[in-house]
């Protein structure tokens, strides 16, 4: 753990009177006084709490040796716990899902280092939410003002803010940040009357898509394949074995290497039991494939995670990923299911598409111009594209 002796915040006078620390492990900050922060956030989720953090941290699945070094900010006021953020010092950019290979390869090619970089990020999980922990936005701006110190002291190259909420992204604003936007696809309940069944939101689609999925979700029940719905503590340890084994067979397939260990789920099933809902496949008594999504029960949000099979059925994929989730969602009442990163062919299946945003700063001047001028250009292409894609709505008209 370090301590800033002292940071420019330029804000206000009892600023001054704050205690900024940076710890190397997450362990080192209050767990209830990091998940009351998160609570007073209008865009909190379960991938923020100290439980989720830790698990990474302790289950070796983010950490120093895989490129992952916490170094967690914390203000405080006294005793109370102000502002927090979640930063790593990065040796590469896998597991952020907000793509920056290319200005690390500008940087190579210029003679200079990009890595090791500073991120605030939740590893692996690029779901919006809030990643600047605080109660006000000068508490937000003067993190922001800590991690430009930390990297201009430490010699870094950049820092960079993912997936961040109107809030985030309102003090990177203010503090000259660049931001960058980018493409999800989101189920959405109906407001004022929400659906009742799976059956009614098909009826809203557009009937060659309603046709299709009617079809896809036929083909896997003339399989054979049922599915069980395992929520919380129902999900067993044999379960989170079988799981994982399904989660480690879709990174095989893709010729990578899972990001999460067996510890990480092992836990989650003892820490976080009710943020998770598995769906097996089964075919008569054999397990063939399981589906995980993250769920917060108190704002009715569901986040799509990892999937796997031990054998291929054809449209398999669809139904353990989108058509079962979306059918418990419905059933829960649940407000708003997000697909997760990119995925275009999402929108056949209800999902509509929303902006994402990020913020970056870098020290180079030259660099950080060029860059700013990348992401005018490459931010005008997601407008057009979210227009385009607006177009092409799945429902009816």
């Amino acid at each position: 753990m370090s301590k800033f002796s002292q940071v420019d915040s330029g804000l206000d006078e009892g600023s001054k009177d704050y205690v900024i620390q940076v710890h190397d492990d997450p362990a080192q900050i209050d767990a209830a006084a990091w998940n009351a922060l998160l609570s007073d956030q209008d865009a909190a989720t379960p991938f923020m709490r100290h439980e989720y953090l830790a698990a990474l941290h302790e289950s070796g699945s983010a950490n120093a040796a895989a490129g992952w070094q916490p170094r967690f900010i914390a203000v405080r006021h006294g005793k109370q716990l102000v502002a927090a953020c979640p930063l790593y010092l990065k040796a590469h950019s896998y597991g952020e899902y907000v793509f920056d290979w290319a200005w690390a390869d500008a940087y190579q090619r210029h003679g200079l280092a990009y890595y090791p970089k500073l991120l605030d990020a939740v590893p692996f999980t690029p779901v919006p939410g809030s990643r600047l922990l605080a109660r006000s936005l000068s508490d937000r701006r003067l993190l922001l003002r800590a991690m430009r110190q930390l990297a201009v002291q430490d010699g870094l190259s950049s820092a960079h803010l993912l997936f961040i909420d109107d809030v985030d992204r309102e003090a990177a604003l203010a503090e000259g940040w660049m931001l960058r936007s980018n493409v999800q696809f989101h189920w959405t309940n109906l407001a004022d009357a929400p659906y009742p069944d799976f059956a009614s939101f098909l009826s809203r689609l557009q009937r060659e898509k309603r046709k299709k999925i009617q079809q896809e979700r036929r083909r896997v029940g003339e399989a054979g394949i049922r599915f069980e719905t395992l929520e919380g503590d129902a999900i067993s340890a044999s379960d989170w074995d079988f799981f994982h084994r399904c989660y480690t067979l879709t990174y095989r397939a893709h010729h990578s290497t899972p990001y999460l260990t067996r510890d990480f789920f092992a836990r989650m099933a003892a820490t976080m039991a009710r943020h998770w809902v598995m769906f097996v496949a089964r075919r008569g008594d054999e397990a063939i494939a399981a589906s995980l999504i993250a769920v917060d029960p108190e704002r009715g949000v569901a986040f799509g995670r990892y999937w796997g099979c031990t054998e291929q059925v054809p449209c398999l994929h669809f139904e353990a990923c989108y058509y079962q989730p979306l059918q418990w969602c419905i059933a829960q009442r649940y407000v708003r299911f997000e697909g997760g990163a990119q995925g275009e062919h999402k929108m056949a299946r209800g999902l509509l598409p929303v902006q994402t945003h990020s913020a970056h700063w870098l020290a180079h001047p030259q660099f950080a111009q060029a860059v700013a001028d990348f992401l005018a250009r490459e931010g005008a292409g997601v407008e057009d594209y979210l227009d385009e894609l607006n177009e092409r709505r799945p429902f009816k008209a």
